[in-house]
């Protein structure tokens, strides 16, 4: 029937004889081996890793019983349990013992600080006793260091650029007490744990369990440490995963989605990124990530780690079959993989094109295609295939420099490169020529900045930008000027409706099950909607079930039954008290090094059946945001520094969920790169980085993936709320990229409901304001057109739903 489960709550289990798949067995396995194929083996001198076995090893630093398994806020998740790196380890005794005497100490003393009320993650790293370390090396000449991180939604990280920048979040508070550099850095406990290791073992391993880019160069460079697995947040499973790769069940296989730099400030985002609370210009531009790192002058002299990066326990190398190109510009690689070495085991690919110097700034090289090869034995081949487009090498031209809002392929020669790392590659010998300039594609003028003062250009140095008349995001038809606080939090109203008879269907209106059925249409449905109605379903509903981030629909006059959301990035999030325990998946990050969307694919799948398992219906996840700088307390719940991987790894993500008719809901709609004073911060970026950089992971995943909502984000973008931004949701979304699904604002935004519809913003999440719509309505301020025309999106979807 359709709607059971939304109607009805029957919560019957999903699985096979009755069984139920949230959180089983399949599902936490799978969550295990997702976490290894992400998992980066960034250092490995001598061979250290894998363990042999039998090893004897010495486990250090409170890490390896205070277990991160992903980030705080919308990406937490409630779990049965979690795996920590101590409890991974000991599971494999076959493989390796662990000393005792450091294990009972962490973990009690891991308990101790939980027991005081601290969170995981920001417990402080205990001094190791003499003794302790002296029967541990006695056990040993093996030790493992283990170094935890933990961020959360509403508040950042910090950098020696703050200027006196704070945030109100409890958890930024903590984590200033914790980490005296900002938590990017080694606190100076952990800096001593780490050099009382050091001197007394000649065998030192690192793990390093982050959802971001941290600090590398501790390690990276230092002959006593040999070797570095970046464990990312690993989910229920993580630590299980990261002891099997260290014991050999596996090898690793990801690679960097990010670019690892000396210092914290050597991101070019970063000196800008506190100088105030109200806005963040993008003066860096295009040239995020290795766009800068690879481009700008002596930059690359910064990088410890280059994107794409990361090693294995076996060899591979790998020969070009042939090249070609269709007329379209799509362009096929294919190319012969080999495992040299003896070791199973995966390699990744990646294709990178570069255009010719010309008028237009442009990065050296940018990602194209990658590909990720099977489980390949010692000595066993596989032709690999990878399909890229040479019109993704064209620059937007904002400014009319050669061709006004037009992506341009500029004279000359195009060349490509091929390897496993954007350092690591060789040419191609295939050249695409361009004998002239020409329009790739013709656009028109959308998201220009008013108040940017300038942006980087190729060489290093700043051009300055026209400025416009400034824009008051609070200005304009406000019917009621609300204070932000009275805004914040409200729970949606629970609606009174007066009983119907149920036999006469004389008296019936048209239900919303005869659109399902095909015998109404959904043009005659909506018609018969009040203004009263239209405004009710433009806005939240009250949550049923176990859900805790409200509905969509509950029109029951009319058989719209309520549609429940749910959280999060990392897994189906279920509050505490519920007693529903679910699966927790690794964090996106991971997820983005594996380099492999088909396993995302099958994360995504699995956890939306989690999610309708649970009666909910809209899961408000993938986050894609890009990794602009490492200080974006968020960037957990975000992929990567590059819109191309990011599109293609959060795509299969939407496709996955979406194969279980459970609507993805692809955020933060757009530019939302900032978690401090996330609301009212005016993200000041010029239209060809928004478009290059920051639209294009959406573009192509509403494109190729077709997601069913998106969802708007806090901030403003460029003096206009994204809720109210007519150019991002109208013009961009919908006119140029052919979206059909629902938009939604992120939960209780400080935008007008009227501004937000009229602007293509269709559901106003937590809770709508029917009275601010209907008040407009009838001053003239906004259309019953428009309303039905998001209301018609919004049913659209709901009858995808099963």
């Amino acid at each position: 029937m359709k709607w059971q489960r939304v109607k009805y709550q029957p919560n019957t289990p999903l699985g096979a004889n009755g069984q139920k798949v949230t959180a089983s067995k399949a599902h936490t396995e799978l969550s295990k081996q997702a976490a290894k194929e992400g998992m980066v083996l960034l250092k490995n001198e001598n061979s250290l890793l894998p363990f042999e076995k039998g090893t004897r090893l010495a486990v250090f630093g409170k890490a390896s019983a205070d277990y991160v398994k992903g980030g705080g806020g919308s990406g937490d998740v409630t779990v049965s349990y979690t795996v920590s790196l101590d409890a991974g380890l000991k599971a494999l005794s076959d493989y390796v013992s662990v000393y005792e005497g450091l294990s009972s100490f962490y973990n009690k003393n891991v308990r101790d600080q939980y027991e005081r009320g601290v969170a995981p993650g920001m417990t402080v790293e205990p001094e190791v006793p003499a003794e302790l370390l002296k029967k541990a090396r006695a056990y040993t000449d093996t030790a493992l260091i283990t170094i935890c991180r933990f961020s959360g939604e509403g508040w950042d990280r910090t950098s020696s650029y703050d200027n006196g920048v704070e945030s109100g979040e409890p958890m930024w508070k903590e984590s200033q007490k914790v980490f005296e550099r900002g938590d990017f850095y080694l606190s100076d406990a952990e800096q001593r744990m780490v050099e009382t290791v050091k001197a007394a073992f000649p065998k030192v391993v690192v793990v390093l369990n982050v959802g971001g880019v941290v600090d590398s160069m501790w390690f990276a460079e230092d002959p006593k440490i040999q070797s570095v697995l970046m464990a990312w947040q690993g989910g229920i499973e993580g630590g299980a995963a990261a002891a099997e790769l260290l014991c050999g069940i596996g090898s690793p296989s990801g690679k960097l989605a990010d670019t690892f730099a000396k210092t914290l400030e050597d991101y070019p985002s970063s000196y800008n990124f506190h100088e105030s609370q109200d806005y963040v210009d993008y003066t860096d531009d295009i040239y995020v990530g290795y766009r800068y790192f690879e481009t700008i002058p002596g930059a690359d002299k910064k990088v410890v780690y280059p994107f794409g990066y990361g090693l294995s326990y076996t060899t591979f190398k790998w020969e070009l079959e042939r090249v070609d190109e269709a007329e379209d510009g799509t362009l096929t690689v294919r190319v012969e993989v080999t495992n040299t070495g003896n070791h199973e085991g995966k390699e990744v690919l990646q294709l990178y094109g570069s255009a010719p110097k010309g008028v237009l700034d442009k990065p050296s090289k940018i990602l194209l295609s990658y590909a990720k090869t099977k489980l390949l034995q010692p000595g066993e081949n596989q032709l690999v295939t990878l399909v890229g487009n040479v019109n993704d090498l064209a620059s937007y031209d904002d400014l009319g420099v050669l061709h006004k809002s037009a992506y341009v392929m500029e004279q000359g020669e195009y060349h490509f490169y091929l390897g496993n790392s954007v350092r690591n590659t060789e040419e191609l010998g295939f050249i695409h020529t361009e004998e002239s300039t020409r329009v790739a594609e013709q656009l028109t003028e959308c998201l220009a900045p008013t108040s940017l003062p300038k942006r980087m250009r190729a060489d290093g140095s700043f051009e300055e930008l026209p400025v416009r008349p400034a824009h008051d995001p609070d200005s304009e038809g406000l019917l009621t000027k609300k204070e932000k606080e009275t805004i914040d939090g409200v729970a949606p109203d629970v609606r009174f409706s007066k009983g119907e008879h149920l036999w006469n269907n004389n008296e019936r209106r048209l239900q919303f099950e005869q659109v399902a059925e095909g015998s109404v249409t959904l043009d005659e449905f909506v018609a018969q909607l009040s203004d009263e109605e239209l405004a009710h379903l433009l806005g939240g509903q009250p949550n049923t079930g176990v859900a805790n981030t409200f509905g969509f629909g509950n029109l029951p006059e009319c058989g719209i039954p309520n549609f429940m959301t749910a959280d999060g990035p990392a897994g189906l999030r279920i509050l505490p008290e519920c007693g529903v325990c679910t699966t927790a998946w690794p964090c996106a990050t991971l997820l983005a090094c594996t380099w492999n969307p088909e396993i995302v694919y099958e994360v995504g799948a699995a956890g939306a059946k989690e999610v309708r398992e649970n009666n909910i219906a809209v899961w408000l996840t993938p986050a894609i945001n890009i990794h602009r700088t490492p200080m974006c307390g968020r960037n957990f719940e975000y992929y990567s520094e590059d819109p191309y991987l990011v599109a293609k790894q959060a795509g299969a993500m939407v496709r996955g969920i979406q194969s279980q008719h459970i609507a993805a809901t692809v955020k933060h709609f757009a530019l939302n790169n900032k978690e401090t004073n996330r609301k009212d911060s005016n993200s000041r970026v010029s239209e060809r980085a928004a478009r290059q950089i920051y639209l294009k992971t959406f573009e192509r995943i509403v494109k190729e993936a077709k997601p069913w909502c998106i969802m708007s984000s806090y901030n403003i973008v460029n003096d206009y709320r994204a809720s109210e931004n007519h150019d991002l949701l109208e013009k961009l979304l919908r006119d140029e990229w052919g979206f059909e699904g629902v938009v939604m604002t992120d939960w209780w935004t400080f935008g007008e409901h009227c501004k937000e519809v009229n602007a293509g913003n269709d559901v106003k999440m937590a809770a709508g304001n029917p009275d601010n719509l209907l008040k407009a309505l009838e001053k003239g301020l906004l259309k019953r057109e428009t309303m039905e025309c998001s209301v018609k999106r919004l049913l659209g979807v709901l009858l995808k739903i099963d």
